[in-house]
């Protein structure tokens, strides 16, 4: 099913029925199951912080929806983004898929819905001014059930605790990653580190 008209009439349960049902065809099983995990997550937090909890599971389960699309897939679809690539992005492989999936929901899965397009454009990179559904998927991303990184335990807990603080220490970890593996750092991640570092002095 991938006319517009026919995609855009069902209800929300057959909405993530059918999305899920392409994300398991388009996805390894591996993926799949941290789309789900990111999913449940991000409606947690959702809940936590009284948002649209519907909302906020449909942006998590899509968001990594071109991750294992080839990168010649992936610039076609970078093409049409509507929203300012930095110049690290255009450089840097491993974000392309939060561009390219920001394109592929609105085109193919029929969601027109502003703010989660975004949530999936800038979940691997954040942004200055990032919305509540934005940083609750990129905090879900982080934190997921399914990550076993070394003191995700603290970054899930801070996270819960409260959004802002959990993205200031999100960022400091995601910046921190960069510079150890001596890569460049997008303007949009630094901006978003000093939008909260601001934000959280002046409740001090």
């Amino acid at each position: 099913m991938t006319d517009f008209e026919d995609l855009t009439s069902l209800n929300y349960e057959d909405k993530i029925k059918y999305y899920k049902s392409c994300l398991k065809k388009r996805l390894s099983k591996e993926r799949y199951h941290h789309s789900i995990c990111v999913a449940s997550e991000a409606k947690a937090l959702a809940k936590e912080n009284d948002f649209d909890e519907k909302k906020a599971y449909l942006a998590g389960l899509v968001h990594d929806v071109c991750k294992e699309d080839g990168t010649k897939k992936q610039l076609e679809l970078m093409s049409r983004c509507k929203t300012y690539i930095d110049d690290v992005e255009r450089t840097s492989k491993a974000l392309y898929h939060a561009i390219a999936g920001s394109v592929y929901i609105e085109e193919n899965f029929k969601i027109t819905d502003n703010d989660i397009q975004n949530a999936v454009r800038y979940h691997t990179v954040a942004r200055e001014g990032m919305s509540t559904l934005e940083k609750i998927v990129y905090l879900a991303d982080l934190v997921s059930v399914d990550r076993t990184y070394s003191d995700v335990k603290k970054y899930r807990k801070l996270a819960h605790k409260n959004l802002d603080i959990g993205m200031l220490e999100a960022l400091k970890y995601s910046i921190k990653s960069t510079v150890n593996k001596e890569c460049e750092i997008v303007k949009s991640t630094l901006s978003a580190y000093n939008e909260y570092i601001a934000k959280l002095k002046s409740k001090k």
